[in-house]
């Protein structure tokens, strides 16, 4: 591949002056230009949607392909031939236009009837004089006698309702299998940039059958990849700072257009569709331990007997603190009030789950002792003198508890009305809890849960076990 006369970023915006671009998109156009200069062979991007992907991987890089070389074929593939056809003809009026010229003079189509020879659809244009050109295909459409060099499929689904049908997913998957990759050598590469809608897409079915390793350092564009490098932008960051997106927790990634504000209120709609859309975390409905099925209270019973909160603090700094505060009635039902359920920094947190108690009345609390739980216990004794706080150790086994209690959690167990919109993550982790304990990526939530019913269902809330201890 001969050196660019420019970087992707400056070609994009040579050809397309109005771009806004933000930090995130350069970040992506760097990625974009290591993968058009062969650094980069397989590629998976996931962002949300309206955010632009579209126009960097399937209009601006096809053309900034050919420019490096004019030989090679690539082709365009989205849900319809309408979409990929839409795609192609942007491609073509790029290569047309004079700051295209300019930058690469040997990479031109046919133009009206000349050369003669040459073809130029809305589907495919061959670039003159040389051997390569770009074609488009819908999803399912047929490639027969093309090779390909470089294949970009973007948003092989139309919406939700394609993405959640199988019979949708399984022909999507024959048809990536049976003519993608029979199109394809031992040179080509591959480019997916989607916005994820189900467990078991594309991407979901790559990720189980094919190495993928999540692109964090720019280090890794320069290392040689066994399998797919995946690189995801949240709309509102969760997961750590990185080199590809060193946003802090919570900022979101276009604040100017899609907001921290308007996101979170996206998110209360429908958190599992937002873990989806947004977040590029998936969950299949399919396999879930509790799925929807957690009962619901408008107001709680005259009759409370123990009022309590346990608090499970995070153990490494991917993990979430759960503290979730609930009231007991006679009959031994649990009904949860408060909670507080964050991955923010253990100062941060201490203070949170202080004013939850304080506010909401709790007068005792179980903090698991692990991983640095008891000096937040005792932090939280001394912003709350009031609350009795036990800290103790716990030795069982999380999946064998997570899973023999999930009966008795959803018997038990009652969240107030609203509960979706109020702790929306919260609602998502728990509700997309896998029975397939290493499927899930947090256990927080349900840890929190099962501990609970563990205490209440057993009344060991008298401080009986042993090991337990009081500040």
């Amino acid at each position: 591949m001969p050196s660019p006369v420019c970087s992707f970023t400056d070609f994009a915006l040579a050809v397309y002056p109005f771009l806004e671009l933000q930090p995130f998109h350069r970040a992506y156009y760097r990625v974009l230009e290591a993968f058009a200069l062969g650094r980069v062979r397989r590629l998976i991007v996931t962002m949300p949607p309206q955010h632009g992907k579209s126009v960097g991987a399937s209009t601006l890089l096809p053309a900034y392909l050919l420019g490096l070389d004019p030989d090679q074929q690539v082709a365009v593939a989205s849900y319809s031939a309408l979409l990929a056809s839409k795609f192609n003809r942007r491609v073509q009026r790029i290569i047309d236009s004079c700051e295209y010229a300019s930058l690469f003079p040997a990479t031109t189509l046919k133009r009206g009837g000349r050369p003669a020879g040459y073809l130029r659809t809305a589907d495919e244009a061959e670039i003159v004089g040389r051997r390569g050109g770009i074609l488009s295909v819908g999803r399912e459409g047929s490639l027969t006698g093309n090779r390909v060099d470089c294949f970009v499929l973007d948003d092989l689904y139309k919406d939700a309702m394609e993405a959640n049908s199988p019979l949708v997913r399984e022909n999507c998957w024959e048809w990536y299998t049976s003519v993608v990759k029979t199109r394809m050598h031992n040179a080509s590469r591959e480019l997916i940039v989607f916005t994820r809608w189900h467990d078991e897409d594309l991407i979901g079915e790559l990720m189980r059958r094919e190495r993928v390793d999540e692109l964090s350092s720019w280090a890794q564009l320069d290392q040689p990849a066994e399998g797919w490098l995946h690189l995801n932008f949240e709309a509102l960051k969760s997961s750590e700072p990185t080199e590809t997106d060193p946003r802090g927790r919570g900022e979101a990634l276009w604040e100017a257009r899609h907001g921290a504000a308007l996101l979170a209120s996206k998110r209360r709609l429908d958190p599992l569709r937002f873990e989806c859309m947004y977040q590029g975390h998936p969950s299949a409905r399919e396999g879930l331990l509790y799925g929807e099925q957690f009962a619901c209270y408008d107001l709680l019973p005259r009759e409370i007997v123990r009022w309590g909160n346990y608090t499970d603090t995070a153990d490494t700094g991917d993990d979430y603190l759960c503290s979730l505060c609930y009231a007991v009635d006679a009959d031994g039902v649990i009904y949860i009030t408060d909670a507080v359920y964050t991955r923010e920094p253990m100062e941060v947190t201490e203070e949170l789950v202080a004013a939850m108690l304080r506010e909401s009345g709790t007068r005792q609390t179980a903090v698991e002792s692990n991983n640095g739980g008891r000096g937040f216990a005792r932090a939280v004794q001394r912003l709350a003198p009031a609350v009795r706080v036990e800290w103790f150790h716990q030795s069982g086994n999380k999946e064998a508890r997570i899973l023999s209690h999930s009966a008795t959690v959803l018997h038990l167990v009652r969240f107030p009305q609203g509960w979706r919109e109020r702790w929306p993550e919260l609602y998502a982790h728990l509700v997309s809890y896998r029975r397939l304990f290493r499927a899930n990526r947090w256990h927080d939530a349900a840890d929190v849960l099962t501990g609970i019913v563990e205490r209440e269902a057993s009344g060991v809330n008298r401080a009986r076990l042993k090991g337990v201890r009081f500040l």
